[in-house]
C-alpha cells in the first residue's frame, strides 16, 4: 500500500485508512504497511508505528496488516518489530539487509533473530534488484523450517529458484510474488500469492486471475494476465511508487506527493503512464 502524504509533506493516516478500505473492496486480502511501495525509507519509527495502528484500526478483522519492519540493521529490525507487535498487526515483512550486502550466513543470522524476537508471523522479502543481494533458495529452505517464518515475498525474478523454495521448504511455507508479472508464473510452479502494486488500481481483476486459476481455467487466467502485463509494467516504468501514486492521482484518489529522494514524474512520463492506465477498467473507486 502506497503511504499518502498532506501537502505540507506529513503522513495523511485519514487518507491512509480510506485508502485501506478502498483496497479491501477492490480485491485484495490485506496489505503491506510501510512497505517498498509505501516509501518505508523516508518514514520515521514514530511515522510507522501510527500507521500500523491506524490502518489496523480502519479494517479491524476484515483483513491480514502486515506491517513492514525489515531493516538493514538487525538490532533496529527486532526493535522495530517488536513495538510492531504491540501495535496489534498482523505479521511482518522482513526485507533482506539493502546496501551491506551480508553472506548467507549473515542472512540467516539476521532472520532467525528477529523471528525469535517475535510471536508474529513472519514474511521474508528477497529482492534482490533493490537491495543488492540475492537469497538463495537453500538459505529460504533452511530458514523455512523456524516456526514463526511462515513465507517468502520472492522478487528475483528467478523461477527455477523460486520452484526449489517451493520444493524444499517446510510445509505450508508459502511463496507470494514479488513482482507483478511474475504472479501467474509464480502460481503455476506453486506458489501461494502476490504482494502487489497493480492491485491499486485493478485489484478485482487481478483477484479473478487467480481465482480462474484455482479453478482450472488456466487459459482464462492467462488472458487476463496477457491483458493486464502492459499495465504491471508500467507501474515499473520509473521507480515504484512513482507510478502507482501519479496515477491515483490523476484518477482522483489524492494520496498525495511523494518524499525525496524520489519525485514526480516528467511530463512525457506522466502521458505514458495515463495512456495505459486508461486503457483499462478502474476497480478502486475513484472520482473520473
Amino acid at each position: 500500500m502506497v503511504t499518502p502524504f498532506a501537502p505540507d509533506g506529513s503522513v495523511d493516516y485519514d487518507a491512509a485508512k480510506r485508502l485501506a478500505l478502498a483496497l479491501l473492496d477492490s480485491g485484495s486480502d490485506g496489505m503491506v504497511v510501510a512497505g517498498t511501495t509505501g516509501e518505508a525509507p523516508t518514514l520515521s519509527h514514530e511515522e510507522r508505528l501510527r500507521l500500523f495502528v491506524e490502518v489496523k484500526g480502519a479494517v479491524g478483522d476484515r483483513a491480514a496488516i502486515i506491517a513492514n519492519t525489515g531493516t538493514y540493521n538487525t538490532a533496529e529490525s527486532i526493535e522495530l518489530t517488536r513495538e510492531a507487535e504491540r501495535t496489534g498487526v498482523d505479521g511482518v515483512l522482513l526485507v533482506t539487509p539493502y546496501y551491506n550486502r551480508p553472506t548467507q550466513e549473515g542472512l540467516e543470522r539476521h532472520f532467525k533473530a528477529i523471528a525469535a524476537a517475535t510471536r508474529l508471523p513472519c514474511i521474508l522479502y528477497n529482492l534482490p534488484g533493490r537491495t543488492g543481494v540475492n537469497m538463495t533458495a537453500e538459505t529460504t529452505v533452511r530458514l523455512s523450517a523456524v516456526e514463526n517464518i511462515v513465507g517468502i515475498k520472492e522478487g528475483s525474478g528467478d523461477l527455477g529458484q523460486i520452484a526449489r523454495i517451493i520444493e524444499g521448504s517446510a510445509e505450508g511455507f508459502r511463496v507470494w510474488s514479488g513482482a507483478d508479472e511474475d504472479t501467474l508464473p509464480i502460481l503455476a510452479v506453486g506458489g501461494y500469492g502476490v504482494i502487489a502494486v497493480v492491485s491499486h488500481l485493478v485489484g478485482r481483476q487481478f483477484r479473478a486471475m487467480f481465482d480462474d486459476f484455482l479453478a482450472g481455467r488456466v487459459e482464462e487466467a492467462s488472458r487476463t494476465h496477457r491483458r493486464l502485463l502492459p499495465l504491471m509494467r508500467t507501474m515499473v516504468l520509473v521507480t515504484n511508487p512513482i507510478p502507482v501514486k501519479y496515477a491515483l492521482g490523476q484518477l482522483g484518489f489524492p494520496v498525495g506527493g511523494l518524499r525525496l529522494p524520489l519525485c514526480e514524474p516528467d511530463e512525457a512520463t506522466g502521458e505514458r503512464i495515463m495512456a495505459e492506465v486508461r486503457r483499462h477498467r478502474i476497480d478502486l473507486p475513484v472520482a473520473v
